[in-house]
């Protein structure tokens, strides 16, 4: 193979890490101690081990392996970072020899140089870890630590050895991460209520990696306060920690042993030196993927996009707002450096000259030199990941947006200013996707019912296809349905029996139409309201469907009585919501702005609805928001008979105010504009009525409009103890 002094030159850069990382891949380190029972077994290892233990119902060791498997990682973790830490001024010599020599003397050089840190490496991380424990982990372990499904074992397995507190530690752990797991979440709420579960059990034992997100979000809701002072010192510490992060992210890529090229799926390397710098090539790229990966909160899909620089132009603008105009100067000239010829930074640095006047020092200040440092490093690796991909048909997705175009060659520049037109492309129908709205509905059309009067329309709820009708139940229709919720009401109805699904300060209560009518064939409810239950949901319908002018047609696919009660005592100070902000029929992510239409979200639901019961209690809105689910845009009080519609997807992101004294009842309605998702329970309840004939008239007649069930809870309770199914407990509320 031929080369040119240039190539060859660059070829060599390319292995400068990489002669250090073929040497600890290949060379089983032996070194160390003689006792290789007191090194750090393979975590993977452990982990299978405590995963076979758990289905052997071997409680015991389960925990035991599967803690010393998470406890062993972190120790890993902790043995590489040192051991970088303790040989970064290896081969030191050699590396002076580099910046004051030319020639062919600086190739040996650089080699020896990169030789003497990889001996240094392979020698300390020998001492603390086994061969096998320095070998790289399969994709599969990366995915189950990386999701946190070890604390969903340790979760069951703790809760089989009664050691609740552990249990709700571990399921609190895996929750954070998994936020769309109802099951973990229903586990949760159970522990709260177990006697020697303590609020200290729910706390996230990866907490010490996710500290920059922990600081995100108090910078945030300082900023929403106005509190600039505290804002700005968030903000500061957030950043300083994400570039710690981003740092420990990158030593890891160094420190741990990387997969060979042909294990990487490549098959046309050939050749030790090809595939040194292919192995190179993978560290530089793994460490370019922690941008994606510090970005990524828990829980969520996707990475934030410019995530540093975004915490850079929130601290300017808070420093700017407490009266730190030198450091708001110079935490803009640090944004700069990411986006030079940004026309709002540039606007602001004058505005910030200006307000300094004289003062030329605080004008002349200089970006931080963390971030000068981050960004030289960046640029180093992609200018050679680039070369990478235009010579060696390498793969590389570069994670960051502000990457100027000098640095991307210029036989690769027409496909990279292509793939970056498509994600500002995409970044900007996100946020247009909130004024827009392709639900197929279109308001304004006729009201079929006398007497019903339009309230609130798009123009008063600002957005498209929302409505708000007014007297579409009477006064008296209004108790019948209260008494029955009073009466028939289950706790936490919905959410398998939890009580308090959304907040602890309120109960939850809910009732659907097929268990009113069996209460009613028991003679436990009025017949006569059951039915005005049912009817609702067709009355709403027919209103809506008219409104909205719904080109095909709209089915009723869930109806939820449900009723919202303040706990007495535990209302001061509240500042949470009686439902959080969310969307009906996706996953909305607030950080990105983006609503993922899959599972746990009920994405057939096309239309929803909430009809009001009372208005006698404090607070329980109805609010609209942008994506970003903290910007309102409107707001509905409750009273009797008043409806609200609008469409279920992403332009509807909506939550409800704290109930902060008394009962908000009302009827949570959802319509699908596919049949196959239509409430099956609507069909039976009409098939049971069509069944009793006239006995359902004749009941209603000896029946008193007063004498409402006795026990009508208790008997629900009779009905699921003999094992009787509630099918439509899967049916959240989510009004």
């Amino acid at each position: 193979m031929a080369l040119n002094s240039f190539h060859i030159t660059v070829y060599v850069a390319f292995n400068f890490v990489t002669a250090a990382l073929l040497s600890f891949t290949f060379a089983a380190s032996g070194s160390g101690s003689s006792n290789i029972l007191s090194l750090l077994q393979p975590y993977d290892f452990l982990y299978y081990s405590g995963v076979r233990s758990y289905f052997g119902e071997e409680w015991v060791k389960a925990a035991e392996l599967l803690e010393k498997s998470i406890a062993t990682k972190e120790s890993l973790l902790k043995a590489r970072r040192q051991c970088h830490k303790d040989c970064v001024s290896a081969g030191k010599e050699a590396l002076i020899k580099l910046d004051s020599e030319k020639g062919s003397l600086w190739d040996l050089w650089a080699l020896d140089w990169v030789q003497q840190r990889a001996e240094c490496m392979k020698f300390c991380i020998g001492r603390s870890v086994t061969p096998a424990g320095q070998l790289p982990v399969s994709s599969d372990i990366e995915y189950e630590f990386g999701s946190r499904n070890p604390y969903n074992f340790l979760q069951v397995t703790y809760y089989k050895l009664e050691k609740l507190q552990k249990a709700a530690s571990a399921a609190h752990t895996y929750f954070v991460a998994n936020p769309s797991h109802l099951e973990m979440r229903n586990n949760i709420e159970k522990y709260r209520r177990m006697e020697g579960v303590t609020e200290e059990a729910f706390q996230d034992r990866e907490i010490e990696n996710e500290r920059h997100w922990v600081l995100y979000d108090s910078a945030m809701q300082y900023e929403v306060s106005s509190d600039w002072v505290q804002a700005a010192e968030k903000w500061k510490a957030c950043v300083n920690e994400t570039l710690r992060q981003m740092e420990e992210c990158r030593v890891q890529c160094e420190a741990a042993s990387q997969r060979l090229p042909e294990d990487r799926g490549v098959d046309s390397v050939d050749g030790v030196f090809e595939k040194a710098a292919a192995l190179s090539l993978s560290l530089l790229s793994c460490r370019q993927s922690c941008v994606t990966q510090i970005a990524t909160r828990p829980g969520r899909i996707s990475a934030q996009e410019d995530f540093l620089p975004s915490q850079l132009e929130h601290l300017h603008i808070a420093q700017f707002k407490a009266g730190d105009i030198s450091g708001a100067v110079q935490t803009l000239s640090s944004l700069l450096l990411f986006y030079p010829s940004d026309k709002d930074s540039l606007d602001n640095q004058q505005l910030y000259y200006e307000t300094l006047g004289g003062d030329t020092e605080s004008q002349g200040t200089q970006p931080a030199q963390e971030i000068v440092t981050y960004i030289s490093q960046s640029l180093q690796e992609k200018k050679l990941l680039y070369f990478g991909m235009e010579n060696l048909d390498f793969s590389f997705i570069d994670p960051d947006l502000w990457t100027p175009e000098d640095v991307v060659p210029e036989s690769l520049r027409d496909v990279w200013r292509a793939e970056k037109q498509k994600i500002n492309k995409k970044i900007s129908e996100v946020e247009q996707q909130e004024e827009v709205d392709d639900s197929g509905f279109y308001a304004g059309g006729p009201i079929p019912q006398v007497g019903v009067t339009i309230t609130m329309d798009n123009e008063l709820l600002n957005g498209t296809n929302r409505v708000v009708l007014d007297g579409v139940m009477t006064e008296k229709e209004c108790d019948r349905i209260l008494q029955l919720a009073a009466t028939a009401g289950s706790l936490g109805d919905g959410y398998r029996g939890r009580r308090s699904p959304h907040t602890p300060h309120e109960t939850f209560e809910g009732l659907t139409v097929l268990r009113a009518v069996k209460l009613a064939q028991e003679g436990l409810v009025n017949q006569s309201d059951a039915k005005l239950f049912h009817e609702l949901g067709e009355r709403a319908q027919n209103l809506l469907h008219s409104y909205f002018r719904s080109p095909s047609g709209l089915f009723v696919s869930f109806t939820h009585l449900v009723c919202r009660s303040a706990v007495a005592g535990d209302q001061e100070g509240r500042l949470d919501l009686s439902h959080p902000v969310h969307v009906d029929n996706c996953l909305l992510e607030p950080e990105t702005k983006q609503c993922w239409r899959e599972p746990p979200a009920f994405t057939h639901r096309d239309l929803s609805a909430v009809l009001y019961l009372n208005d006698n209690f404090d607070g329980g809105e109805l609010f609209f928001t942008n994506r970003d689910a903290k910007t309102v845009t409107a707001r509905v009080k409750p009273s009797c008979g008043r409806l609200v519609g609008f469409p279920s997807g992403p332009v509807n992101p909506h939550g409800v105010t704290a109930v902060t004294k008394g009962r908000r009842c009302a009827l949570a309605l959802w319509f699908t504009k596919e049949k196959i998702y239509r409430d099956m329970e609507r069909e039976e309840v009409e098939a049971m009525w069509a069944a009793d004939g006239h006995s359902v008239a004749k009941k209603d007649e000896e029946k008193a409009e007063g004498t409402t069930a006795r026990n009508a809870r208790s008997q629900a309770s009779k009905e699921r103890g003999r094992g009787g199914r509630d099918r439509v407990t899967g049916g959240k509320d989510e009004l």
